[in-house]
């Protein structure tokens, strides 16, 4: 689906003659266009057409300016802000101009205003979660009208997956604490699923790679990480800085100490890093291989005829394992999550040998 972003801009190139075809296509600079953040939303199968969207930023002087995307689509100017070039270390991003003072002359900078604007990432990620909350409330008015009679259709795809992941994932390694964190549990793992398909949807609202941003899955993965350490126990804390394992290891030189606060931080880091490069990897495939067929094209109309066939065959193929990939990575997720958060979870062995020395205690005295 990724084609109908990419095929137009590769035809515009190569609409010039051979000579210049190479020049014109930059496969880099496609695929990091069509990956990352902008302030428009690209029209499939138009690469000059974006829906505009506001813009909000805060100059230097201090004052607030909002307008929409449109008036710098194409590199034009307005209210003394544009887009940074491809010489500008802020390529892409709302760039303006400041009086500097340089031995003793006023010449103009260039600078990164405060930048609040609504993006297609943003855009994108308001619309996934007006998306679960539909989801989520749709089955909880099911049960509020219909009682404990099940769903179907729709309504009743999304209760089965609720069901699934609670009774297969949460209950199973939270046990009684399960109800607690569920909810949260729960949540993410609708949004990240509702985030990886909609990225594989070319028309709006799809097209926004969010999980194949390394900024959201980051955060997701810091939400788990202050809910494993702020709801942790006096056990899991104990088990970092003073681990049960032989005082060697732990005094004078706290080997196994550091190793564990070491473990509290790669646990969010691995989280982060495998959503990302596993969702990122997707797209880069799907239009690494649609690129194939207009970087084929010099060689001739067989060539280019065989490319395209072998690129749409393998782009669908593609497709439909992102599709998947799509669940089982939100799966997973979830899955590492409930775990992190049951190891912080553990009371220890403590008040069991209490009460089982009390229960011999009141056997001797009988």
């Amino acid at each position: 689906m990724c084609a109908a972003l990419v095929a137009p801009q590769c035809m515009s190139a190569s609409g010039h003659d051979d000579s210049t075809q190479e020049k014109k296509i930059n496969p880099k600079e496609i695929i990091f266009e069509h990956l990352g953040d902008g302030y428009g939303w690209e029209v499939p199968f138009s690469h000059d057409l974006r829906i505009p969207l506001p813009v909000i930023v805060r100059d230097y002087e201090g004052k607030w300016h909002c307008f929409s995307s449109r008036r710098i689509q194409h590199g034009e100017e307005y209210d003394g802000f544009k887009l940074g070039g491809k010489d500008s270390k802020w390529h892409n991003k709302i760039v303006g101009e400041r009086p500097v003072n340089v031995d003793g002359k006023t010449v103009m900078e260039e600078y990164r205003p405060w930048d609040l604007s609504i993006t297609k990432n943003v855009l994108a990620l308001f619309i996934s979660v007006i998306i679960v909350m539909w989801m989520i409330l749709k089955v909880a008015s099911w049960y509020r009208k219909a009682g404990y009679k099940a769903p179907r259709k729709f309504t009743g795809a999304i209760e089965a997956l609720i069901e699934f992941v609670y009774r297969g994932v949460v209950k199973p390694t939270l046990g009684e604490k399960a109800p607690r964190f569920a909810p949260y549990l729960l949540t993410v793992f609708f949004f990240i699923l509702v985030m990886n398909l909609l990225g594989l949807i070319v028309i709006f609202p799809g097209g926004a790679n969010l999980t194949g941003n390394i900024a959201v899955t980051l955060v997701l993965s810091l939400i788990t990480f202050l809910i494993v350490n702020i709801f942790g126990t006096k056990h899991y804390w104990k088990d970092i800085f003073w681990p049960d394992v032989p005082l060697w290891l732990k005094f004078p030189i706290p080997i196994m100490p550091i190793i564990e606060i070491f473990g509290v931080f790669t646990k969010p880091a691995a989280l982060t890093v495998r959503l990302f490069a596993n969702m990122m990897g997707g797209h880069i495939i799907v239009i690494v291989l649609t690129l194939l067929i207009f970087i084929l094209a010099v060689l001739g109309p067989m060539v280019t005829g065989m490319a395209t066939f072998v690129s749409v065959i393998f782009s669908i193929f593609m497709l439909l394992i992102d599709v998947l990939v799509s669940f089982i990575q939100a799966y997973v997720f979830t899955m590492l999550s409930t775990l992190f958060i049951s190891l912080s979870q553990e009371e220890g062995h403590k008040s069991e040998e209490h009460e089982h020395g009390g229960e011999l205690k009141i056997e001797k005295s009988k």
